[in-house]
């Protein structure tokens, strides 16, 4: 059975590929790409659907309880509402001070646990050094089985982030995991939460407060956006930028490339979701720039820059000495890879 699913995989690749290939006969808004000007923008062979009057997210707005508070405590959800877009810091190691530091700044904290060695505890103890700071604490998965989405969500995070969403049935367990019932299938137990999220009714309200993004990062993932799109409680379809380029095998300024963005950009305005690029670099100079809600790191939003490499301090950073300087972890930015004279 796993051969016949990669061999269906694999005929999905190819048909999309062929298919795309057919097709071709302030910088949170957009603009022109980094140090260039009046440059056009990149982009593929395909013209971006436009929002209707309801603009982004209508279906995620509309599954919204009317009793629910505003503004959301997810500082993040509440800004996708308010039709900002919104940016992140990774932390991948253990630094609660470092953490209660550049949460003050960012919408949303991303907690790599796919890629690091990270244990849940470590991910509590920071959350729990400073409840309610700002950002709000988001993890990227690092699959989206039950046992382990319990585990971040009974921790106090409010946002969940699973990779490699090929299909809707891990699009349907990335949300149902994520909330309770009536919608989903989060089940009761203790945890942090409570201590993370004090004076407000969490049992009542964390299912709106709840972000759940799903990546998509394969060609197979793009062929069934929108089916991912359609699934009830997915809120973020986020692009995989360097690992949709790696798995294609197309630049990340191919066309080819460029139209698969578009397909996805297309399913989640189809089915009132939003819709993002990991890539930081798509907030500027690409024609969906001024669609990408949701991005991995990118600036803060009050213009703070978090300590340069090696402890010298950056704009608006604390002084070394206080866990942030020469202790200070860089964020976990990946090597963009796909674009010309940034790796390959």
């Amino acid at each position: 059975m796993k051969c016949l699913h990669f061999a269906v995989a694999a005929c999905i690749a190819v048909s999309l590929a062929m298919v795309l290939q057919a097709e071709q006969g302030g910088a949170r808004t957009g603009g022109a790409a980094p140090g260039t000007t009046n440059a056009p923008l990149v982009g593929g062979t395909l013209t971006p659907a436009k929002p209707d009057a309801r603009g982004w997210g209508w279906q995620v707005k509309a599954l919204i309880n009317p009793a629910t508070p505003r503004p959301f405590y997810n500082k993040a959800k509440e800004l996708l509402f308010q039709d900002k877009q919104i940016t992140s810091y990774t932390i991948s190691t253990y630094n609660a001070e470092f953490y209660c530091e550049v949460a003050r700044h960012y919408d949303y904290i991303w907690f790599e646990m796919q890629h690091s060695t990270m244990s849940y505890d470590e991910v509590r103890r920071m959350i729990l050094a400073c409840p309610g700071v700002g950002a709000a604490p988001m993890i990227r998965m690092p699959d989206a089985f039950e046992s382990s989405i319990q585990k971040a969500t009974d921790l106090g995070a409010i946002g969940i982030i699973v990779p490699t969403v090929d299909d809707a049935l891990e699009a349907r367990d990335a949300a149902r995991f994520s909330r309770y019932p009536p919608f989903g299938r989060r089940s009761s137990g203790g945890g942090s939460f409570g201590q993370v999220w004090p004076g407000v009714d969490y049992r009542a309200t964390v299912n709106d407060n709840m972000l759940v993004t799903v990546m998509i990062e394969t060609l197979e993932g793009v062929a069934n956006a929108e089916e991912i799109a359609a699934t009830h409680g997915v809120d973020v379809l986020l692009m995989g930028n360097n690992d949709l380029s790696s798995f294609s095998g197309w630049p990340q300024n191919d066309a080819r490339y460029q139209d698969a963005l578009v397909k996805v950009h297309d399913a989640a305005l189809k089915y009132g979701k939003y819709f993002g690029n990991a890539g930081a670099q798509y907030l500027n100079g690409y024609v969906l720039s001024s669609d990408t809600r949701m991005v991995q790191n990118g600036p803060a939003r009050d213009g703070w820059t978090p300590p340069a490499r090696g402890g010298g301090a950056g704009r608006g950073a604390a002084p070394a000495g206080r866990g942030r300087g020469d202790n200070a972890p860089p964020p976990d930015e990946e090597p963009v890879i796909g674009l010309p004279g940034r790796g390959k």
